[in-house]
């Protein structure tokens, strides 16, 4: 794994002059580097690669896995996966841009209908089911997030907290390993085992970031159940959130191509909505075929004496708050 250093929460066009110029630098050298002459080009997106978002995504059923398994009989979905239609900013719409934000983007988005659907697929108008007091909560955040004059308007990924659920499927790209009795996620933001092995849940007094998490294949279906939340993740900057009383049933469900899933999770959470709400995030896997792009795909071929292409996955540093976050967070 090779290491780049750069704020989480920068933006799209500080995050790639950081990766071409900054990131493997140290300190001392990043003060004395004479600037190149020339400017490195920015490479062009691969076929079917970059970083643009999908409009609209289509279903994926459950059924058999006819595709290749792992040794010890898994469906083999190892590989670098990203999501597919926008990034943390906004939850319910995800390439709408930060909610409330006194410097909203120059270009016209247009209609909403235009964008991609929102992650709530069940209630059907795409919203939170909010109890009033919770609702409340949300908007005094997204207010407070652009004049952040109090600890709790700061999103926990600026302290480089770990994402939690789900934002961690929308964030940056992520890593699938499998290994005999587990799953593992490796995200920028921390990392997520899924235990096939039927152990029991953790005590309940043991509270995680990315939850307990306990899960067993259907066929292309993997079906996890989550508990053991700290409550103290949020769905993005919007400022959607979780108690600790939560309990998720998620399905990974996977083409047998192997070159995509759909997250669909129904969350529960008496203590903060009025109802059970469905989450859906496609996400899409990329290979060496596709060409790194600094935001769902960072990755590149690994150095090493064999002649078949490894790839090697950029291991992001957080260094708390170094870059303009919460548009004057100081």
């Amino acid at each position: 794994m090779k290491t780049k250093i750069f704020h989480r929460n920068i933006g799209l066009t500080g995050l790639i002059t950081l990766v071409l110029g900054f990131a493997v630098l140290p300190a001392a050298a990043q003060t004395t580097q004479t600037p190149a002459a020339t400017p490195a080009a920015t490479p062009a997106p691969a076929q079917g690669g970059g970083i643009a978002n999908e409009k609209k995504f289509s279903p994926i059923a459950s059924g058999k896995w006819t595709g290749p398994r792992t040794a010890d009989g898994q469906p083999n979905i190892s590989g670098h996966w990203s999501n597919t239609i926008g990034n943390h900013n906004n939850f319910t719409d995800p390439q709408g841009g930060i909610p409330n934000d006194p410097n909203p983007r120059r270009a016209d988005q247009g209609p909403r209908e235009s964008r991609a659907p929102s992650r709530v697929s069940d209630p059907a108008d795409g919203q939170l089911p909010f109890q009033p007091w919770a609702l409340a909560k949300v908007k005094e955040f997204q207010v407070g997030f652009h004049n952040p004059v109090k600890p709790e308007y700061i999103e926990p990924l600026a302290r480089c907290a770990p994402g939690g659920i789900p934002k961690s499927f929308y964030w940056h790209g992520y890593e699938i390993s499998q290994y005999p009795g587990y799953v593992l996620f490796q995200f920028n933001s921390g990392t997520r085992i899924i235990h096939l092995d039927k152990k029991p849940h953790l005590a309940a007094n043991i509270k995680l970031w990315n939850g307990d998490s306990r899960g067993h294949w259907e066929g292309n279906t993997l079906v996890v159940d989550v508990t053991n939340h700290n409550g103290k993740a949020l769905f993005g900057r919007t400022g959607e959130f979780l108690s600790e009383n939560a309990k998720i049933q998620e399905r990974y469900i996977f083409n047998n191509e192997g070159t995509r899933y759909n997250y669909v999770a129904v969350f529960e959470d008496p203590s903060v909505y009025t109802r059970p709400f469905t989450v859906t995030i496609p996400a899409r896997k990329y290979s060496e075929k596709d060409q790194t792009n600094g935001w769902h795909f960072e990755a590149e071929p690994a150095t090493h004496s064999g002649k078949d292409i490894k790839l090697d996955r950029y291991e992001r540093i957080c260094a708390e708050n170094n870059g303009g976050f919460g548009l004057g967070a100081k």
